[in-house]
């Protein structure tokens, strides 16, 4: 390259909803925002994940691979190896029934530590290996090259460890998670990851690196919005947008303000996924009476026949046994698709991905005659409109259902997936273990447009026009990153 690159910040706020962000510009609430769309690129449907739930976001986003090459399948998860539910934390109900302690191992240490890959790397050990110095606010998906031990001091520190958290981690050269870990002594705090603390910590800690010259890799996490957003529901979010607009605010005053802080930084802002509103709920373990599904802490673990794991507007069931195992698999999908507030129910029939709902079935397979807006070939055949594709020369699309056939593609082969995937109609959420919805709220997790496309900026980076893909997804940042900083994946 024939000069240093402008040091790169990663702006990641949580469910931010593009027609809210434009609200919130228009009513003069996001000034630091308004700067970054002026002077960059706004996208406003970049694609999310399957499902459309924060932990396989974030890992999409911090490796640029889907859930089949990076582990991470949803919110909650059947961990067939060790025959147990993973949990990170759907509700605090939730976590209360899989164990508080067993949860927050399985969302600090093992989702980074054990159920990620070790065979992808991530964007910090990418930008760790060719030198460069990488830092992160409090976020799932952390994982580098440097080593750091738990805060010692303090009392947030002795609370932490009571909650066990007393081993090192492995994660980028500068990491600051929630009071737990903070390689560089600094006077913020986050009262121990509080939802309604998570944005100012950020914002402190952002300034601090700002104001010490201590990352060219920033990722800037602000993830209050989701929390707002969940309670208020997803059309109050511009009060939550102002919040996180502070935080970046604060980042870039640091800096000597917007016009000299982009003079020395590029920025990508950009959503998770979206959410929208949620009306009623659904029992997914209910709807399924015939059969003996594993609880939480089951103390008959093996005479189970199968485990169910809602995740927000998505769920997975698994098959426990292999007796009768295809027979079974079509008697629950044939329920689930039957039952109201079940939009979808995805399966792998054969080596090809089988789509059931009210509207009909659709199988598809990677390779074939049709490509989609990504240029990805697939081979479909069904009743279009389950995924409400249409097909114009030989490029097959879906405004109700963006990338559908990736993005599913991806989760059905995901090594921790189901064998049922099962996406939620829109204004209906599933009760998650805790007992816990949104309803009067807002939520995310389904393979809906109304979940999954979310806010992409990109300030001082990022391809020229005519190279950028016809439609965005969360997996194209970590190569974003990587080409602004001149290496190669």
């Amino acid at each position: 390259m024939s000069s240093s690159p402008k040091k790169l910040v990663l702006v990641v706020i949580d469910s931010l909803k593009p027609e809210m962000l434009d609200r919130a510009i228009a009513e003069g609430r996001a000034p630091a925002l308004a700067a970054l769309v002026e002077n960059g690129t706004y996208v406003r449907d970049c694609v999310s994940s399957y499902p459309s739930v924060t932990p396989v976001a974030s890992a999409s986003i911090t490796t640029g691979k889907g859930p089949d090459e990076h582990f991470i399948p949803s919110m909650n998860w059947f961990h067939r190896g060790e025959g147990r539910y993973v949990e990170y934390g759907s509700s605090f109900g939730a976590t209360r029934a899989f164990g508080v302690f067993r949860s927050l191992q399985d969302t600090v240490y093992n989702m980074n530590l054990a159920h990620l890959s070790r065979d992808i790397k991530t964007v910090f050990e990418h930008l760790d290996d060719a030198g460069l110095r990488t830092a992160c606010t409090t976020y799932l998906i952390y994982r580098g090259r440097h080593r750091h031990e738990p805060e010692r001091d303090g009392a947030y520190a002795r609370l932490a460890r009571a909650a066990q958290f007393r081993h090192a981690v492995w994660g980028p050269r500068e990491l600051f998670y929630a009071d737990i870990f903070e390689s560089v002594r600094t006077d913020c705090r986050s009262t121990l990851g509080l939802p309604g603390q998570r944005d100012q910590h950020t914002g402190c800690v952002g300034a601090h690196m700002v104001e010490h010259d201590l990352f060219d890799f920033l990722l800037f996490s602000l993830p209050d919005n989701d929390t707002y957003s969940h309670r208020r529901g997803p059309f109050a979010q511009v009060t939550s947008i102002a919040v996180a607009d502070r935080a970046l605010e604060r980042l870039m005053h640091a800096g000597g303000g917007p016009r000299r802080f982009l003079e020395d930084h590029a920025v990508i802002v950009m959503s998770d996924h979206s959410q929208t509103s949620v009306e009623a709920q659904l029992d997914l373990v209910e709807v399924l009476p015939g059969w003996r599904v594993m609880g939480p802490d089951d103390p008959d673990p093996e005479e189970a026949e199968i485990a169910v794991s809602p995740s927000a507007r998505s769920g997975m069931v698994y098959l426990l046994g292999e007796r009768d195992r295809e027979r079974r698999i079509e008697r629950i999908a044939a329920t689930l698709s039957e039952t109201e507030g079940v939009d979808l129910v995805a399966r792998l029939v054969d080596g090809e991905a089988l789509v059931s709902s009210s509207r009909g079935e659709l199988r598809f397979r990677p390779e074939g005659p049709l490509q989609d807006l990504r240029r990805e070939r697939w081979t479909v055949e069904g009743d279009h409109a389950v995924l409400g594709t249409r097909v114009e020369d030989d490029t097959v699309s879906s405004d109700d259902y963006p990338d559908p056939f990736a993005r599913l593609w991806s989760a059905l082969m995901s090594h921790h997936s189901g064998d049922l995937l099962v996406s939620a109609t829109p204004g209906w959420e599933f009760l998650d273990w805790g007992g816990s919805a949104h309803v009067g709220g807002g939520s995310h997790g389904s393979l809906h447009a109304g979940d999954s496309l979310g806010v992409l900026i990109l300030c001082g980076t990022g391809p020229a026009a005519q190279d950028a893909p016809a439609q965005w997804a969360l997996r194209d940042v970590t190569p974003t990153i990587l080409d602004h900083f001149g290496i190669a994946a």
